[in-house]
């Protein structure tokens, strides 16, 4: 009886989780149909997950598509600069950033080989806790402390995205402190930085509050990342993500703001 009941939950996952990445697939390509470009006076900021590893779902970009949306943007006459100048200065609109979530083991395998290639700049936002590797799935997924500071060879920035990647829309103000400040303090403790530069996890509207904000402020944070352009909360800095359905014509789309006021799981 007990395993049936597991096969049940475990088969109502997937088809949830086909549910949600047809959904995506959809909207993605509802809205790079029907969306006008818009115009903007600033740079742009990319959320990026994994580059080849499967496991993340519809968070995945293969190596090869990677690629070939550095040099479509390259050739539309974009330039890559750090994620930080377009944060902080606004920049041209033909500026692009690129940034990663979580720390998935691609990144230093695949990402940021590429990104060499081109000379491109990039930031990683980790998850301090998952860096420690406590579980399996993380040691199978994600880069411990010493594969972080290996990326940081290939001179990327390093922020956080918590200490355990809970959802700070429902979270409790001293829970918020821990996740907040405790994460900084254990990239601090493990990789002799203190990051000044935080990625909301989930990253949406409903994501973040005053209350969570205020708790950034006081753990040190001077940059908050959060998606979308048009609706991410008050006083962040948007991105714009990029999903494993985005080929030629979409990521064209994203661009030109198809996608600036989508978020993921609205």
């Amino acid at each position: 009886m007990r395993n049936g009941l597991k096969q049940i939950i475990r088969s109502t996952g997937l088809r949830r989780h086909h549910v949600a990445a047809a959904r995506m697939y959809c909207e993605r390509h509802i809205l790079a149909a029907t969306r006008a470009a818009r115009k903007r006076s600033r740079g742009r900021i990319l959320c990026y997950h994994s580059i080849g590893q499967r496991a993340s779902g519809v968070n995945d970009v293969t190596p090869a598509r990677f690629r070939r949306q550095i040099e479509s943007a390259i050739g539309a006459g974009y330039r890559f600069v750090p994620a930080r100048n377009i944060a902080r200065k606004g920049g041209t609109p033909k500026d692009l950033a690129i940034t990663f979530d979580d720390a998935w083991t691609s990144v230093l395998t695949h990402a940021a080989p590429i990104l060499r290639d081109y000379g491109i700049p990039f930031s990683l936002f980790v998850v301090s806790d998952w860096c420690e590797h406590r579980s399996p799935w993380q040691k199978d997924c994600l880069l411990d402390w010493e594969g972080v500071e290996r990326v940081m060879a290939f001179g990327a920035e390093i922020g956080s995205h918590s200490l355990t990647h809970p959802d700070f829309g429902v979270i409790d103000p001293a829970r918020m402190h821990d996740e907040l400040a405790g994460s900084r303090q254990a990239i601090e403790k493990r990789l002799g930085i203190s990051p000044t530069t935080f990625a909301i996890p989930l990253g949406q509207s409903a994501n973040w509050s005053p209350a969570a904000a205020s708790a950034a402020r006081e753990a040190g944070y001077e940059i908050v990342y959060a998606q979308a352009e048009e609706t991410r909360p008050t006083d962040t800095v948007a991105r714009t993500f990029v999903t494993k359905f985005d080929g030629d014509r979409i990521f064209n789309a994203l661009l030109q703001g198809a996608y600036d006021r989508w978020e993921e799981w609205v």
